[in-house]
């Protein structure tokens, strides 16, 4: 199974460098193997919102695209809810100071790393901190 965080998944729904890129991998993948969480959905809202208040993105077609994507999500992945376990282990993540890490960050290695999931994520601070934490990840493209 493969996670993805929402690094990954942004390019998906907003126009950036690695759209194209994300677009053909995410073509090449089985539906059922494809796993996200509650959590990204959070993260993506809140990385839209800020392009709204900033006025680069209108709220009509902030929402069409949340829409879309929670449309994606419902039909091609498996979304997991974050739970006690997930916490406690971004905790312990967090804790590894030298690892660099931010709290949402640290969820999405507890989730994928809780489920057995490779953390697929264009974050490399991220993909940096799973190295040192023993949890298996990659960059997703190349």
């Amino acid at each position: 199974m493969r996670y993805f965080d929402t690094s990954f998944l942004a390019p998906l729904i907003r126009q950036e460098a690695a759209t194209e890129a994300v677009e053909a991998f995410m073509h090449r993948q089985r539906t059922g193997s494809l796993a996200a969480s509650t959590w990204t959905r959070v993260e993506l809202a809140a990385a839209i919102a800020r392009h709204v208040r900033m006025g680069s993105a209108h709220a009509t077609d902030a929402r069409r695209a949340l829409d879309e994507f929670d449309a994606t999500l419902e039909r091609r992945f498996v979304v997991w809810r974050p739970d006690v376990e997930d916490y406690d282990r971004a905790r312990a993540c967090l804790l590894h100071f030298d690892a660099g890490l931010r709290s949402g960050d640290a969820m999405h290695l507890a989730i994928a790393a809780n489920h057995d999931a490779e953390l697929i994520s264009l974050d490399r601070v991220l993909l940096r901190a799973a190295r040192l934490l023993g949890i298996n990840a990659s960059h997703g493209i190349a």
